[in-house]
C-alpha cells in the first residue's frame, strides 16, 4: 500500500512539472520530504517518461522528414523559371523608359512653344501697365548710386506695396522682387562696413577715452578727499600723509589747491561723444531697424564687441615689469566699457543691462586672474603700490558707470599681502645693512646738540644717565634708532597701500598691526638670528645684542602708542591685535645668550688645547701653569663686559664656563691616551685647580650665594685630595655614605687615574722608590686596584 502511495506521488509530481504552472521548488521540495524511498521511485518514473517523450519525438519528425524533403525539391526547380521571368522584366522596363523618352521631348517642345506664343501676347499688351514700375525701379538704382540708403528703402517699399502687385504676374516684375533683397543686402553690408569701421576706431581709441575716464574719476576723488581732510582736521582727527602729519594752518592752502585743479579739469573736460563719431552705429541700427532684421545687428554688434573684449583683456607678456604696462591694459578696458554704457544709454535694445552686466563679469573674472598672475612677479614695493593706485582708480571709474568692483576690493587684500611680503624683503635688506654698519658700542655723546638727536630718533628714557655730565654714553649701540625708524618707516609704507581702499580705521589699525607683527616675528627676528650665529660676532657683540634687545623690547609700547595715533583706535578696544615685540627680542635674546655659552667654551676649548704638561715629572713647578692664567684673566676680563647684562645672563655664564672648564680639566687627567701620571705631576694639576677655585671664590659675577661657583670644581677638588693625602682607608670606608668625606669621587674615576700612576716599571714614578725601599706599601696599592675594580664590577653588574 505505501508503495503505491509513492506512485501515485511520483505521478503527480510529474505532472506538476509539465504543467508549468506551480513554482518547481516547492513541487520539488515535496519528493523530499515525503517518504523515504520517494526520491528514487521518483527518478525511476523521471526517466521513464523522458524515454516516452523521446519515443514520441522521434515518430513525429519520422513523420514530417519527407514532406521537408519534397519542399526542398519543388524550391529548387522553380529558381530556374524565377530567373527567367527576373530577365523578362527587366528587358520590359527598359524597352518602356527608351519609348518614354521621345514621347517626353516632343510634348515637352510643344509645352514651351505654346508658353512663348501666350508670354508674347501678354507683353504687347501689358507694356504700358509696366513702364511706371521701370521708372520706378531705374529711380531705386539711382538713388542707390547717389549712397541715399534710406531713400532707397522707401522706394523699396513704394515698389513692394503699390507697383509690384500690379505686374506682379510677369517674370521681370519676379526677377525686381528677387533683386530687391539683394539690395538690401547691400545696403546692410555697407552700413554694416560703416559699422566695422566704427568698430575699428573705438578699438583704436579705446586707451585715450580709458585714460581720460580714469583722469576725471581721479580729480573727482582727489576733490573729495581734499574735503575730508578739511572735515577732519575741523573735528581734530589726526591724518598722516607721506609720512606727515597735516598741519592745520596748511590745510586751507591744500583745499584751495584742490579746487583750482578742479577748476582746469572742468574747462578740459572731453566726453566719449568728443573722441568718437557714433552716428555710424546709429545709422546702421536705423537701416537694421527699417529692414526688420535689428535682431542680426544686435547679434552681430555684441559678437564683435565679445570678441574686442577678448583682445583688450589679453595682457601683454611683459607688463608686469613696468607700471606703464599695467596702465595701458586698464585704460584700454575703461575704455571699453565706457563706449558700452554710452551705448546702454543712447540706443534702445542694442545692448542691455543684462549683457553688459555678463560682459562685465566675464572680464572682471579675467582681470583678477590676470592681475593676479602677473603681480605675482612683482618683487618692488613701489611697483605693487602703483598698480594697487592703479586698481583702486579703474575700480573708482568703472563703479562711477555703475559697474559693480567689490571682487576687485577683495583682490587688493591679496595684493595687499604680497605687499607686505615685498615690504619685508626689502626690509631684510634695510635691517641686514644696519647690522653690518653697527659698531656693536655703547653710543658716545659729547654735547647737548648730540643726546637730543638720540633722543629725537629713539624713546629713551633714564634719569641717571640724563643727570651724568658729558661725555657720556647710551647702553645701545647705533643700530637701535635705526631700526627703530625703520620699523617706523616700514609702518609708513604698509599704510600707504591701506588708503583709498574704503575700510574702517579698526580695519586699517588691524592691518598695520599685523603687517608690522610680521615684521618684528619674522624679518627682524630673522635678521637678528642671522646676525647672532655668524662667525665673527664675538662675546663682545653679543653681549651688546642683547642689550640692544632689551632696549628695542621696551621701545615696543611706543610703536604701539605710534599705530594708534595714525589709526585713532585705543589699544584697550576688544579686538585690538598686539605687537609680539616682547617674544620677538625674547626669543632673540635667548639665541644671543645660547651663543654666549658656546663661544666662551670655544675660547675655553682654545686655551685648555694649549695645555701642555710633563705628565712624568717628579717635583711641581710651584706655581699654576701659565696657560690657565692667561685662560682666568680672559675670563675675568669678559666677566666684566656681562655687567652690563641682566644678572641671571652673566650668572648663567659663568657657572657654564666654570662648569665647562671643571670638565675639560677632568677629561685631560682620564684621557685615555694618557698612560702614566706620575705624583709630581698630581700636584701640579693641583695647583691648577686651586687657581681655579681661587678665580670662582672671587666672585667674578656678582650675585651667587655661598661658595655655588666653587661647586663647579668640587669633582675634581675631592679626586685631588684623595691622591694627595692618600686616604683611600677613608674613601673605601666610607663609599655609599651620604656624609662620605669623598662623596663626589666615582670608584672608575679613582681606579683609572690609579692606574695610570701604578706602573712605575717603564717611568720613574713614585712608586719607584716604594718598590725599593717599602715593598709593603706596593702591594697595598695592588689591593686598593682590587677593591676599587670589586666596587667598579659590583655596580656594573648592578646597573
Amino acid at each position: 500500500m505505501l508503495e503505491e502511495d509513492t506512485d501515485q506521488t511520483s505521478e503527480n509530481v510529474l505532472a506538476e512539472i509539465q504543467s508549468f504552472e506551480l513554482p518547481i521548488e516547492a513541487t520539488l521540495r515535496s519528493v523530499y520530504d515525503d517518504q523515504p524511498n520517494a526520491h528514487k521511485k521518483f527518478m525511476e518514473k523521471l526517466d521513464a517518461c523522458i524515454r516516452n517523450h523521446d519515443k514520441e519525438i522521434e515518430k513525429m519528425c519520422n513523420f514530417h522528414h519527407q514532406g521537408f524533403v519534397d519542399a526542398i525539391t519543388e524550391l529548387l526547380k522553380v529558381r530556374t523559371d524565377a530567373e527567367k521571368l527576373k530577365v523578362q522584366v527587366t528587358d520590359t522596363n527598359r524597352r518602356f523608359q527608351d519609348a518614354g523618352k521621345e514621347v517626353i521631348g516632343h510634348t515637352e517642345d510643344i509645352i514651351r512653344c505654346r508658353i512663348q506664343q501666350r508670354n508674347i501676347t501678354t507683353v504687347v499688351e501689358k507694356l504700358q501697365l509696366c513702364l511706371p514700375v521701370l521708372e520706378m525701379y531705374s529711380k531705386l538704382k539711382e538713388q542707390m548710386s547717389t549712397k541715399r540708403y534710406y531713400s532707397a528703402l522707401k522706394t523699396m517699399e513704394q515698389l513692394e506695396n503699390v507697383y509690384f502687385p500690379r505686374v506682379s504676374q510677369y517674370r521681370f516684375c519676379q526677377l525686381m522682387i528677387e533683386n530687391l533683397p539683394k539690395l538690401r543686402e547691400d545696403i546692410k553690408e555697407i552700413s554694416m562696413s560703416d559699422l566695422k569701421d566704427f568698430l575699428e576706431s573705438i578699438r583704436k581709441h579705446s586707451d585715450k577715452i580709458g585714460e581720460t575716464a580714469m583722469k576725471q574719476a581721479q580729480h573727482q576723488k582727489t576733490f573729495s578727499v581734499s574735503l575730508q581732510k578739511q572735515n577732519d582736521v575741523k573735528f581734530g582727527k589726526n591724518r598722516y600723509i607721506n609720512n606727515y602729519r597735516i598741519p592745520e594752518e596748511k590745510n586751507e592752502v591744500v583745499l584751495k589747491q584742490a579746487l583750482e585743479e578742479e577748476d582746469e579739469n572742468e574747462e578740459e573736460v572731453l566726453t566719449v561723444q568728443d573722441l568718437v563719431d557714433f552716428s555710424p552705429v546709429y545709422r546702421c541700427l536705423h537701416i537694421y531697424s527699417v529692414l526688420g532684421d535689428e535682431e542680426t545687428f544686435e547679434n552681430y554688434y555684441r559678437k564683435q564687441r565679445k570678441k574686442q573684449a577678448r583682445l583688450v583683456l589679453q595682457p601683454q607678456s611683459s607688463m608686469h615689469e613696468t607700471v606703464d604696462g599695467y596702465r595701458r591694459y586698464f585704460t584700454q578696458i575703461v575704455g571699453f566699457f565706457v563706449v558700452e554704457d554710452h551705448i546702454l544709454h543712447v540706443t534702445q535694445g542694442l545692448v542691455t543691462r543684462a549683457y553688459t552686466d555678463e560682459l562685465w563679469n566675464m572680464a572682471l573674472s579675467k582681470i583678477i586672474a590676470v592681475l593676479r598672475a602677473h603681480s605675482s612677479y612683482c618683487t618692488d614695493p613701489d611697483l605693487v603700490l602703483e598698480l594697487k593706485n592703479l586698481i583702486v582708480i579703474f575700480a573708482d571709474t568703472l563703479q562711477g558707470y555703475g559697474f559693480p568692483v567689490n571682487r576687485l576690493f577683495d583682490l587688493l587684500f591679496e595684493i595687499r599681502d604680497q605687499y607686505n611680503e615685498t615690504l619685508l624683503k626689502k626690509w631684510t635688506g634695510v635691517f641686514r645693512d644696519i647690522f653690518e654698519e653697527d659698531n656693536y658700542s655703547p653710543i658716545p655723546i659729547v654735547n647737548e646738540e648730540e643726546y637730543k638727536s638720540v633722543i629725537s630718533k629713539f624713546p629713551f628714557q633714564d634719569p641717571d644717565l640724563e643727570k651724568q655730565p658729558f661725555p657720556k654714553k647710551f647702553p645701545m649701540s647705533q643700530s637701535v634708532p635705526h631700526i627703530y625708524i625703520q620699523v617706523k618707516e616700514f609702518i609708513y609704507a604698509s599704510l600707504k597701500f591701506s588708503e583709498s581702499l574704503h575700510r574702517s580705521s579698526t580695519e586699517i589699525d588691524d592691518m598695520l598691526r599685523k603687517s608690522t607683527n610680521l615684521l618684528l616675528t619674522r624679518t627682524l627676528s630673522g635678521c637678528l638670528l642671522n646676525l647672532i650665529r655668524k662667525p665673527h660676532i664675538g662675546l663682545t657683540e653679543l653681549v651688546q645684542i642683547i642689550i640692544n634687545t632689551t632696549h628695542l623690547e621696551q621701545a615696543c609700547k611706543y610703536l604701539e602708542d605710534f599705530i594708534t595715533n595714525i589709526t585713532n583706535i585705543s589699544q584697550e578696544t576688544v579686538h585690538t591685535t598686539r605687537l609680539y615685540g616682547l617674544s620677538t627680542f625674547k626669543d632673540a635674546r635667548h639665541a644671543a645668550e645660547g651663543e654666549i655659552y658656546t663661544k666662551l667654551n670655544q675660547k675655553i676649548d682654545e686655551f685648555v688645547q694649549l695645555a701642555d704638561y710633563d705628565w712624568t715629572m717628579s717635583e711641581p713647578d710651584g706655581r699654576a701653569s701659565g696657560y690657565l692664567m692667561d685662560l682666568i684673566n680672559f675670563l675675568r676680563s669678559i666677566f666684566q663686559v656681562f655687567t652690563h647684562l641682566p644678572g641671571k645672563v652673566a650668572q648663567t655664564a659663568c657657572m657654564s664656563a666654570c662648569q665647562h672648564l671643571s670638565t675639560s680639566l677632568m677629561r685631560m687627567l682620564l684621557d685615555s691616551e694618557l698612560k702614566q701620571i706620575s705624583m709630581g705631576a698630581v700636584q701640579q694639576f693641583n695647583l691648577d685647580v686651586i687657581q681655579c677655585e681661587l678665580f670662582a671664590s672671587s666672585e667674578p659675577v656678582p650675585g651667587f650665594q655661598g661658595d655655588t661657583l666653587q661647586l663647579a670644581f668640587i669633582d675634581l677638588r675631592q679626586l685631588l685630595d684623595l691622591f694627595m693625602v692618600w686616604d683611600w682607608s677613608t674613601y673605601l670606608a666610607d663609599y655609599g655614605q651620604p656624609a662620605s668625606k669623598y662623596l663626589r669621587v666615582n670608584p672608575n674615576t679613582a681606579l683609572i687615574l690609579l692606574e695610570k700612576m701604578k706602573d712605575t716599571s717603564k717611568k720613574n714614578n713614585i712608586f719607584a722608590q716604594f718598590r725599593k725601599n717599602d715593598r709593603d706599601k706596593q702591594k697595598l696599592i695592588e689591593t686598593v686596584v682590587k677593591q676599587l675594580r670589586s666596587l667598579v664590577n659590583g655596580m656594573s653588574q648592578h646597573t
